[in-house]
């Protein structure tokens, strides 16, 4: 399974200054429980946003056309694709996701409650009608989320 892992506002905003303009435990909680054990990929700038480097107990694969001390970087999806085996996830950022939306299988979106404006944001990509767009629903943990899984059409 290949999957684009993402949380994004009303507006489609899925980050700001490089970061993400919203923490909810619950959110962070299921990110982890999906992710672990896992491979996830990510672009430079998500990596760098992160709190903690690597992530643990996930294969971290970092796509750049730089090197990072001490992590695996790839110059392109597909070339880190090929030495993947089990799950991948694709975690951002915009670049990432705008790719991934060609290799993934589903997209397992958080809608967060959060308006966000101004400059500076980042917006998921337009998801086209190669997409089958599943029921929204309360996300456990928490109410004032909801979650919705898209699948590729065969």
């Amino acid at each position: 399974m290949r999957g684009i892992l993402v949380a994004v506002s009303p507006e489609g905003i899925i980050g700001k200054d490089n970061t993400i303009p919203w923490h909810y435990s619950a959110d962070l909680k299921r990110f982890k429980r999906l992710t672990t054990d896992n491979t996830i990929i990510m672009g430079r700038k998500t990596w760098e946003s992160l709190p903690i480097k690597p992530l643990p107990n996930r294969r971290n694969i970092v796509i750049t056309r730089s090197s990072i001390k001490d992590i695996e970087c790839f110059q392109s999806i597909d070339d880190a694709l090929q030495t993947c085996e089990g799950d991948v996830w694709f975690i951002g950022g915009a670049g990432i996701y705008q790719e991934a939306m060609q290799k993934a299988d589903i997209i397992d979106m958080t809608l967060v409650p959060d308006s966000v404006s101004g400059e500076d944001c980042i917006y998921f990509p337009a998801i086209d009608k190669s997409w089958i767009e599943g029921d929204t629903n309360v996300l456990e943990d928490d109410p004032k989320l909801r979650h919705k899984i898209y699948t590729r059409r065969v």
